[in-house]
């Protein structure tokens, strides 16, 4: 049985911007646009360096900037292009100021972790993370389904990754993941590197 090996990214650092979560333009717009910074560039260009990321078979990516800023560069070196897929986009954050009181006294400061803890959890206009883990999940599930035996590159955004991630991994009281006793860091940018024989995931780990 052949396996296939996905390697799961989260997009590099993004710029910091005052003001504009003041403005009157949908939540939606702005999360679609972030850029990434100077040093996110770079650490893209670093990861895109990996020995893991080399002949790679096939690239896919969320539609928004930032993930498809990060793939950019192992797309050049791998001389692939981009597949864009709107299951891999981070959940929607919907109405700010219904995330403000949800994050009212939350120690964490991090709405994606806290929506680990409260998988119901969403705004108007917003996703769960059961919603975001369902759409996450049948993009895999196609996907491996698609390029059996393949090397697999997927860019995608931190809290998707996250509830995605909640098929194999256990919550910890630092609301972090843990896979078999190993705490993931889902920082930006992170390389998780998945094994699956057919459509079961034999392995999971973080490379750094």
């Amino acid at each position: 049985m052949e396996e296939t090996i996905i390697y799961l990214i989260r997009h590099a650092k993004t710029v910091d911007e005052n003001g504009i979560r003041n403005t009157s333009e949908d939540s939606q717009i702005i999360n679609e646009k972030e850029i990434l910074s100077v040093q996110g560039e770079e650490q893209s260009k670093r990861l895109s360096e990996n020995v893991e990321l080399n002949n790679i078979d096939v690239i896919w990516s969320s539609s928004y900037t930032r993930a498809k800023a990060t793939a950019k560069y192992i797309a050049n070196n791998n001389n692939l292009p981009i597949n864009l897929d709107s299951n891999l986009n981070e959940r929607k954050l919907g109405n700010l100021k219904e995330l403000g009181e949800f994050m009212k006294d939350k120690k964490t400061r991090d709405p994606s972790q806290e929506q680990l803890l409260d998988r119901k959890f969403k705004t108007a206009n917003g996703e769960s993370a059961e919603d975001t883990r369902e759409r996450m999940t049948k993009f895999f599930n196609r996907i491996l389904k698609e390029y059996e035996g393949k090397k697999i590159v997927v860019v995608s955004h931190g809290g998707s990754i996250k509830f995605f991630l909640l098929n194999w991994c256990k919550v910890n009281q630092d609301v972090k993941l843990v896979y078999k006793n190993t705490v993931l860091d889902i920082t930006s940018p992170c390389l998780l590197k998945m094994t699956f024989e057919e459509n079961k995931l034999i392995n999971l780990e973080q490379i750094k």
